[in-house]
């Protein structure tokens, strides 16, 4: 059941952002009475799921899910049509029309593709508001959750007071912002120094453990014990270990730091069970651990716990719209970054480059329209900066193109568009073998 909801919500998002960015060039075209002879959501390669003739345009779903396209007529694209090219243009036609007319049309997926991410982010701050976690509630400090963040410098304690000279507010930014940082200001044990990172700081990322490297330091709550366990049927699940022979261990490191220093013993132990303390005496065993895997809490059992105190900011539905450009500015910006670090070689981030695997597997597998909505916006957001990228076979090649003719007054040949196209469907063919082949690499090698 669970492959079925994250399958669902990943056609459903994709075939939203593809129909959506297609009727950006769709109805352009029809403004300026430019005939679509087709409009696709996926490929019809060889044969159709579906279509039907509506007018002077073939309504369809092909059986290829890489995308969508429409032809227009007169237009030198994907289908490489040579012989209506080779006719003499008719009124109706892409390439009759004016250049700015075709720069509408060819702007018109990415245009829409950002507006729709900016609506989805108005949306959810109207309907969902805002909950975050202040930096300042940090009161004892990170923890490092894994071997990169070690390795990066940090240690549990730390508190990170600003990334690059700028201030954090939100803890929630903190993950994302190290990854395409220099250094970062942290206080720990009372003084503070500059953390300076690796250009290689994403790679160090990648090949790491897949979970955040740093996080929040939370209490050790019990979620199974092992039936080999010496504590079974003495811890509980859900019960949060409070102290270990009068030690207070407030965090699940101190409980990790007291057991190792203690193998092999039987300690005193203090619980909370069904909100209340209980007392027990608990084996640790050889190894230092107590034979338990830890369990997680909610944000109203941290709240309730006393830990953090999250913030929650509700809007009308005015007030949405300024939060919900700015969260849209921040996400395209922050995939801006992204970008940059996948084409500088030294950062390794090109490492991370997935294809529709990784798109797959970023959707839950529980269903939440909250998550769908954020999930898809965020991939607005990238495609229509894909898109924009001047590479023939985009509309950012076919963009370069028009502003060429514009500015010089001269337009390029059919064949030099065609050998162009040529070019950029060979290179988008790269680039997605590449993303894909990825995806299998890593399924096959774990990284």
């Amino acid at each position: 059941m669970e492959i079925v909801i994250k399958l669902s919500q990943f056609l459903l998002s994709l075939s939203l952002l593809i129909i959506l960015h297609e009727l950006g060039h769709f109805i352009p075209s029809k403004i300026f009475k430019t005939r679509v002879e087709k409009f696709y959501l996926f490929f019809d390669v060889k044969y159709s799921l579906f279509k039907k003739k509506i007018g002077e345009t073939e309504y369809g779903i092909g059986w290829l899910p890489l995308g969508g396209y429409v032809k227009i007529s007169g237009m030198i694209d994907e289908s490489m049509d040579k012989e209506q090219m080779a006719l003499p243009p008719q009124p109706w036609e892409f390439r009759s029309k004016p250049a700015w007319q075709r720069l509408i049309i060819m702007l018109g997926g990415v245009f829409v593709n950002f507006v729709l991410a900016f609506i989805i982010y108005i949306g959810m701050a109207y309907a969902y508001g805002d909950m975050y976690l202040n930096n300042s509630e940090l009161k004892d400090g990170i923890a490092v959750t894994s071997t990169v963040g070690e390795e990066l410098g940090f240690k549990t304690g730390d508190k990170i007071i600003a990334i690059d000279g700028e201030k954090i507010i939100r803890f929630d930014e903190v993950p994302m912002k190290v990854l395409f940082s220099k250094s970062a200001l942290i206080v720990r044990d009372g003084q503070e120094q500059t953390l300076n990172f690796p250009v290689d700081l994403i790679d160090k990322v990648l090949k790491g453990e897949k979970r955040p490297f740093i996080g929040l330091r939370q209490p050790l709550v019990v979620g199974e014990v092992s039936d080999s366990s010496a504590n079974l049927n003495v811890l509980l699940p859900k019960d949060i270990i409070l102290s270990l022979n009068g030690v207070p261990t407030r965090y699940d490191d101190q409980v990790t730091s007291f057991s190792k220093a203690n193998k092999n013993q039987a300690v005193d132990a203090v619980v909370l069970r069904d909100e209340k303390e209980v007392a027990l005496k608990v084996k640790i065993n050889k190894e230092g651990e107590l034979g338990i895997i830890t369990g997680s809490l909610s944000v109203k059992s941290f709240e309730k716990l006393g830990l953090y105190k999250f913030s929650t900011l509700e809007y009308g539905f005015f007030e949405a719209f300024p939060v919900g450009i700015e969260k849209g500015v921040s996400q395209l910006v922050g995939y801006g970054k992204q970008l940059k670090a996948i084409f500088n070689p030294n950062t390794g981030a090109y490492k991370g480059v997935g294809g529709f695997k990784a798109i797959f597997d970023i959707f839950p597998s529980t269903w939440s329209w909250e998550v769908f909505w954020n999930i898809t916006a965020l991939l607005s957001i990238m495609l229509g900066v894909m898109n924009l990228l001047p590479i023939p076979a985009l509309d950012g090649g076919h963009v370069i193109f028009l502003l060429y003719e514009m500015v010089s007054g001269k337009k390029p040949s059919d064949k030099f568009l065609e050998n162009a196209q040529m070019v950029g469907f060979i290179l988008l063919i790269t680039l997605l073998l590449f993303a894909n082949g990825n995806d299998i690499y890593k399924a096959v090698f774990g990284r």
